[in-house]
């Protein structure tokens, strides 16, 4: 019968595998530079490791996404100041194109740069930003509107949808990154149309007296002429309020999405120490403890090989 190996052998056996798993354990740091390299060195460690690396991801793509919004929020509000000043543009007109005294063709030629400027605000609408249209709403592959002079607003219907598009932001909360141009430049609210009302201030330009002057009812119908460009005006004030207060819309919407990348740096910064500390290597501790392992692996076969030869195993040692 093959006698088996004693307690103390069995013991010194677990003793040096102990000392060897724990230099590889090292050697493994040392040479990939983390702490935890197999699921065996630290299996609670490596789960609290692949967390925080799911949240830092996480975060990461939200600030990734945040940064394309900018892109899109800021080229929005450039857009809206440039369309207010459009229709301050149409308001000095207006004013030019109520005087009594303006002939109808002077007013003809107000009418073509009031044109000018709805189509300004026409391509304003549609402006793109990082492959879509930004005041498309959804359906933001398509531009919102085309100049239609026979239209009662000078402008096509409204090609785009609803815009229901929000923007992750890093704290977990949801807010809108825009509106729709049917909302800014197109809105079904009195006073608010933009398109309408110089597309109205347009038409009232153009259509003057249809009499020589010469003819009794000229005076009339210049008058009324008059009045319609005045008519005009005060519904391009009142769109340009509007447009005014979608502008200081766009602004908020800028300064969230700033207030949010900030945010989303300081929480990536936070998960990226939280991970580094989880799985970058001590070296210097790595490296201390295969020389420690090396010196007790070498002073435990060195106490081993002075212990009397008392059994089989001793001696095929």
């Amino acid at each position: 019968m093959t006698q088996g190996i004693d307690p103390s052998a069995a013991r010194f056996l677990a003793d040096l595998s102990r000392i060897q798993t724990r230099a590889e354990r090292a050697q493994r740091q040392i040479s990939s530079g983390r702490k935890v390299n197999v699921p065996s060195d630290d299996p609670d460690h490596l789960q609290v490791l692949l967390v925080t690396k799911s949240h830092l991801e996480e975060v990461t793509q939200i600030r990734t996404n945040l940064d394309c919004a900018k892109t899109e929020a800021d080229t929005a509000e450039q857009v809206l100041a440039e369309a207010v000043k459009a229709m301050d543009q149409a308001a000095q007109i207006g004013v030019e194109g109520a005087n009594s005294l303006k002939s109808p063709q002077s007013r003809d030629a107000l009418a073509v740069a009031v044109q000018g400027i709805l189509e300004r605000l026409v391509a304003m609408s549609g402006t793109g930003a990082g492959g879509r249209h930004l005041f498309s709403g959804d359906s933001d592959q398509v531009a919102p509107y085309t100049v239609d002079l026979a239209q009662p607003n000078g402008v096509s219907a409204y090609a785009g949808s609803a815009a229901t598009r929000e923007m992750m932001h890093p704290a977990g909360t949801r807010f809108a990154l825009s509106k729709a141009a049917q909302e800014i430049f197109d809105s079904p609210e009195a006073g608010k149309n933009m398109f309408a009302a110089v597309n109205r201030l347009r038409l009232a330009l153009e259509n003057g007296p249809t009499v020589p002057m010469d003819d009794p009812a000229y005076e009339t119908q210049l008058a009324a002429q008059s009045q319609a460009v005045a008519d005009g005006l005060l519904q391009v004030r009142s769109a340009r309020d509007h447009l005014s207060t979608e502008l200081t819309y766009a602004g908020e919407v800028q300064n969230r999405v700033d207030e949010a990348i900030q945010f989303a740096h300081k929480l990536e910064l936070r998960e990226q120490t939280a991970l580094s500390n989880l799985q970058d290597a001590d070296l210097v501790a790595a490296a201390l403890e295969v020389s420690q392992t090396s010196t007790h692996q070498a002073a435990a076969l060195g106490f081993r090989a002075m212990l009397p030869r008392t059994s089989l195993f001793d001696f095929l040692a």
